[in-house]
C-alpha cells in the first residue's frame, strides 16, 4: 500500500518533520537535491547546457541547491529566477545566496540560449490557482524547447490536490518527488505531464504523520497478499457461491463474462439467473457454471404498455420470477446484478425485490445501475452491504451532476456519494477511484486497451469472486479493480492495447494471480 497526499498533508508532514523530530528544513532541502541530482544522472541525460527555473517558495530553494550541486560536478548550469525577491522564503533566499557565494550567475536573459535538460523548480504543489502573465509564458517557452524537462516535486501549473491543470503546466520526462507520490502525480489529466515520476525518501516517513494516517491510498502487487491464501483442507463452498442476476437478450455475453471472471477470481460456485434465452449459450461457454433461467417473453410485450398500464402489471404479475429468485438469492453468499440484463420493467422489479430482501453482499453494475437511477431511495432501505460500480455516465445518472462536475473532484465524487448512501462506490475512469465515504483507493494499474464492451462485465465478476471469499466489500472493490487492471496490463503484453477484447482480460485474472503464491 502506498499513500497518496495532497498539497495540505505534505506540508503538515514536512512542518511536522522540522518541529517536532528537528531536521532542519535546509537539510531537507539539500537531500531533496541530492535526489533530482542522482535521477538526473540516473537518466543518462546529456548534460552539456542546464538551465534550472526556479520560484521564490521552497520549490525555488531545491532549484538553487540542484543547480550548485550540478555546478559543484562541473556542469555548464544557467540559473533563472523568475519569482519575487520579496515573497521568497528562508530557506530559498539561503540557496539563492548560497549559488551567488559560491560564483554561480542568475540570468535573466535566459530565453536567448539553447539547453540539454531544463529543471522546473518554479512553484512544485503549493501552486493553487491559474499560471497567467509571465509565468504562463515562462511554462509555455519550457515546452517548446526540445529540452529534457525535469520536475522538481511536480510540474509547475499540476494540481497537487486534484490533477487539473492550472492554466497552463510544464510537460515532463521526469519527475522526481520526495516522500510519497500526490494526487497529482496519478490522476488525469496531471499524470500525462509527470513523465516518469520517481519517488525519494529524504527522511520524511509514515511515523511523521503526527496528524493522522492518510486515507487516500493505492496498491502494488505486494498487495495482492491480501487475497486469502487456498487451504489444503476445503472444498467448493469453502470459497463462496455467486449469484450472478446477468444477460438479457442479445446480451448472454455480458453474463458468461461476468462468470467467468467470479471462477477466475477464486469463487468456488458460480450461478447465473438469466432468462431462458440465455441457458444454452452459458452452458456452452461456461460448463461450470449454474443456470436457472426464467420466461423470457415478458420484454417482447413490454412494448404494450402503450395499450394499458393493467395489461401490463398483470402480466407482470403473472410471470415475474418470485420463486426462483428467492431460491437463488438464499442460495447465494454474494450477488452481482446488472451486467446486460436490460432496463424494462421485470428487471426493475427484480432490482426492487434483490434491494429489499437481500442482506448478503451486493454488487450492483451496468443496467442495474440505470435502473437504480430511477428510484435511488432503494439504497437508504436496503440492509444488503452494496457495492455501486458506475462509469462516468451511470454516475451522472445517480446524481444529476455534469461530467465536468464529477471530473473536476472525482475523488469526492465518490466519497460524497458513498456517505450519503452508506455504500461503497467503484468510480469507473481512467483513474478508478473507490470509496466507502472515508476512505479512498486510487486504482493506477490497467490501460487503454481495456476500454472495450465486456471489461466492466469482468469486474463485476472479479469482485464478486473476491466478495465469496469473505473480503470486505471496501477490499474487494478496491483490490478487484487493482486485480482486473493487472489482468489488462498482462493481456495488454500479450495483444497489445489495440488487439484485446474482454476475453483476454479474463485469461489473464489467473496468471496474475499466480504472480501471489510465487512471491
Amino acid at each position: 500500500m502506498e499513500f497518496l497526499l495532497n498539497a495540505e498533508q505534505m506540508k503538515h508532514c514536512d512542518s511536522d518533520t522540522i518541529e517536532k523530530i528537528g531536521i532542519p528544513s535546509l537539510v531537507l532541502m539539500e537531500r531533496a537535491a541530492l535526489s533530482v541530482v542522482d535521477e538526473i544522472y540516473r537518466a543518462g541525460c546529456d548534460l552539456r547546457s542546464v538551465l534550472v527555473v526556479c520560484g521564490s517558495g521552497n520549490n525555488g530553494g531545491d532549484g538553487f541547491a540542484v543547480a550548485r550541486l550540478l555546478d559543484e560536478q562541473g556542469v555548464r548550469v544557467t540559473v533563472a529566477f523568475v519569482g519575487n525577491e520579496e515573497s521568497m522564503s528562508p530557506e530559498t533566499s539561503a540557496q539563492k545566496q548560497i549559488c551567488e557565494n559560491c560564483g554561480i550567475k542568475i540570468s535573466s536573459n535566459f530565453m536567448q540560449r539553447e539547453y540539454t535538460v531544463i529543471v522546473d523548480a518554479i512553484f512544485g504543489i503549493g501552486m493553487s490557482r491559474d499560471a497567467q502573465g509571465r509565468y504562463a509564458q515562462i511554462i509555455d517557452w519550457i515546452n517548446q524547447q526540445s529540452a529534457f524537462k525535469v520536475a522538481v516535486d511536480i510540474p509547475s501549473g499540476v494540481s497537487a490536490d486534484t490533477g487539473r491543470i492550472l492554466g497552463t503546466a510544464v510537460q515532463a520526462d521526469l519527475t522526481v518527488t520526495f516522500a510519497y507520490r500526490k494526487l497529482g502525480h496519478v490522476l488525469f489529466p496531471g499524470t500525462e505531464f509527470c513523465g516518469n515520476v520517481v519517488r525519494r525518501d529524504i527522511g520524511i516517513t509514515a511515523d511523521r504523520f503526527q496528524r493522522g494516517i492518510p486515507n487516500i491510498f493505492t496498491y502494488g502487487e505486494e498487495d495482492l497478499s491480501r487475497i486469502a491464501g487456498r487451504r489444503p483442507y476445503s472444498h467448493k463452498g469453502t470459497y463462496g457461491r455467486v449469484l450472478l442476476i446477468a444477460g438479457g437478450h442479445g446480451m448472454s455475453g455480458a453474463a458468461c463474462l461476468s462468470a467467468m471472471a467470479a471462477y477466475r477470481s477464486g469463487s468456488g460456485l458460480v450461478r447465473v439467473f438469466t432468462p431462458e434465452c440465455n441457458r444454452e449459450i452459458i452452458q456452452t461457454y461456461l460448463p461450470e457454471a449454474i443456470v436457472t433461467t426464467y420466461r423470457d417473453d415478458y420484454s417482447k410485450t413490454a412494448g404494450q404498455a402503450r395499450e394499458g398500464a393493467e395489461r401490463v402489471t398483470a402480466y407482470s404479475e403473472m410471470h415475474f420470477p418470485a420463486r426462483e429468485l428467492e431460491e437463488a438469492l438464499a442460495w447465494s453468499d454474494v450477488t452481482g446484478i446488472g451486467p446486460g440484463c436490460g432496463t424494462d420493467r421485470m428487471q426493475e422489479e427484480i432490482l426492487a425485490t434483490v434491494l429489499s430482501e437481500y442482506k448478503k453482499p451486493l454488487v450492483i453494475d451496468a443496467d442495474g445501475l440505470n435502473l437504480l437511477s430511477r428510484r435511488p431511495n432503494l439504497l437508504y432501505e436496503t440492509e444488503a452491504s452494496v457495492i455501486l460500480t458506475p462509469h462516468i455516465g451511470e454516475m451522472m445518472r445517480l446524481t444529476d451532476n455534469t461530467k465536468e462536475e464529477i471530473l473536476s473532484d472525482i475523488l469526492q465524487t465518490a466519497r460524497q456519494f458513498a456517505r450519503e448512501y452508506g455504500v461503497v462506490c467503484a468510480l469507473k475512469d481512467a483513474r478508478t477511484v473507490v470509496s466507502d465515504g472515508s476512505r479512498v483507493y486510487v486504482n493506477t494499474s490497467g490501460n487503454n486497451g481495456m476500454a472495450v464492451g465486456g471489461s466492466g462485465d469482468i469486474l463485476t465478476g472479479i469482485i464478486c469472486g473476491l466478495l465469496a471469499q469473505k473480503m470486505s466489500a471496501f477490499d474487494a472493490a478496491a483490490l478487484g479493480v487493482y486485480l482486473h487492471g493487472l489482468a489488462g496490463d498482462e493481456a495488454q503484453e500479450k495483444r497489445s492495447a489495440y488487439g484485446m477484447i474482454a476475453r483476454d482480460i479474463v485469461d489473464q485474472i489467473g496468471e496474475v494471480l499466480k504472480r501471489r503464491t510465487e512471491e
